[in-house]
C-alpha cells in the first residue's frame, strides 16, 4: 500500500470519527463527510450544521482538535452555525 493511500485512509478515519463524535456531542441538524476528490478543499472534509448555538461550542472545537482537523471559516446561516473542517 502506498504512502498516499495510507494517508488518505487515515484522513478519512479521522474525519469520520469526528463526525460521529459531533453527532453524539451537540445538537446537529446535519453532519456530512466528503472525500477529497469531491471536496473543494482537496482534502477529506467534515461539514456540519449545529442547532441552537451562538458560534462553535468548546465541545465541538475539542472534537475537531482531537481528530487533528483544520477548522475552515464559514458564515453562520440564520439560526444555525455552519462549520467546515478538513483533514
Amino acid at each position: 500500500m502506498s504512502k498516499t493511500v495510507r494517508c488518505t485512509v487515515a484522513n478519512r478515519k479521522r474525519v469520520e470519527r469526528a463526525a460521529c463524535a459531533l453527532r453524539d456531542t451537540v445538537p446537529t441538524a446535519l453532519v456530512e463527510t466528503t472525500p477529497s476528490v469531491r471536496s473543494e478543499y482537496d482534502a477529506w472534509t467534515l461539514d456540519a450544521v449545529l442547532r441552537d448555538t451562538d458560534g462553535i461550542p468548546p465541545a465541538v472545537l475539542r472534537e475537531l482538535a482531537l481528530a487533528d482537523l483544520t477548522l475552515r471559516p464559514t458564515p453562520a446561516q440564520g439560526e444555525h452555525q455552519h462549520l467546515v473542517a478538513t483533514a
